[in-house]
């Protein structure tokens, strides 16, 4: 199980570290794959665009492999006994633990505004997310790696309280090196919202790509053959070794070893190649975002098999905790 936000675009990023895997995991696993609007209001009350950036989210995910007939791709707001087995779960959350997340405390500094008990209590939801579907494993990053723990504590609460319902949930990825795309600009990693013009979008066009790529930083090149490569010019090796042919990777690391690189050539094969990845995805979420028929069919199909899934594991819940009176 696992969740995206519709806030913001699609980056590479996204793609290569985290989309990608769930398109082999639905060949293997019973999947369920969420739109996390409901989660998106803790930051982003204004929902205007939230429509938009729900289809899109869909859109992207799907021209990026992702198969609504073989995972369970849904709307998190469709499944309302997610929020019921929230309630019971903050009942066994406790008001000092949540406080000490590192992701509250960043929201709360960067939201001074806006610290709302949703954004307090927002692991709470993400476990339900999880254990609504007694889910096992769960592709997570560095930055979740402490709200899956979260996870794993409320499920404990719950069970040793009213016996066993909850599976631990466990981080799952396919290798222990998860892909980290870094920035063009060799700060730090992409970002849906910091720094536009340092991240490859999947709706970019062509010329934004090209341009964007142009402008990654570099410098005026190695003088020692061997030579180890600075960070920035390691994260322009690591974005051509993602979208480039081996033969093309192995030329330019063959240039900067003998002192030859050309900086200006590498750019240019990196931003075609960009443009020869990103293209056709960007074609298929524009034709996909054009059919709110095909969108819709989408989101009941995966409502239908979130709410099966749900609503049994709910039957479970109520009856563990006593809440069965006929």
């Amino acid at each position: 199980m696992s969740g995206i936000r519709p806030t913001g675009f699609l980056h590479l990023g996204n793609y290569f570290g985290a989309i990608r895997n769930y398109v082999r995991m639905q060949e293997e696993f019973e999947c369920f794959f969420m739109v996390a609007d409901l989660h998106s209001l803790t930051t982003h009350p204004d929902t205007k665009e939230l429509k938009s950036n729900v289809h899109r989210v869909l859109a992207e995910n799907i021209a990026c492999g992702l198969d609504p007939d073989k995972a369970a791709f849904y709307c998190q707001s469709h499944v309302y006994e997610t929020s019921e087995l929230y309630l019971h779960l903050n009942m066994l959350a406790y008001k000092g633990e949540l406080e000490k997340t590192v992701t509250f405390k960043e929201k709360a500094r960067q939201h001074p505004q806006n610290i709302n008990a949703g954004l307090l209590t927002y692991p709470v939801l993400q476990a339900a997310d999880i254990l609504i579907h007694r889910a096992s494993l769960v592709p997570v990053g560095k930055d979740q790696e402490q709200h899956l723990e979260m996870a794993r504590t409320f499920a404990n609460r719950f069970n040793h309280r009213y016996g066993d319902v909850f599976p631990e949930p466990m981080a799952f990825n396919y290798s222990q090196e998860l892909v980290k795309v870094p920035s063009l600009d060799g700060t730090g990693k992409m970002s849906k919202s910091e720094n536009q013009m340092a991240t490859l979008y999947l709706a970019d066009s062509d010329e934004m790509i090209r341009k964007k790529v142009m402008k990654a930083k570099t410098d005026s090149g190695p003088t020692t053959p061997g030579a180890e490569k600075p960070d920035y010019i390691t994260n322009i090796f690591l974005l051509l070794r993602l979208v480039s042919t081996p033969d093309v990777l192995g030329k330019f690391e063959s240039d900067y070893d003998n002192c030859s690189i050309r900086y200006g050539d590498l750019k240019k094969q990196l931003a075609e190649d960009m443009v020869n990845f990103i293209g056709p995805i960007r074609e298929k979420v524009n034709a996909i975002m054009n059919d709110e028929n095909y969108l819709k069919a989408v989101m009941e199909k995966g409502a239908a098999k979130a709410r099966e899934s749900s609503r049994a594991t709910m039957a479970l819940v109520r009856e563990a905790v006593g809440l069965n009176y006929f």
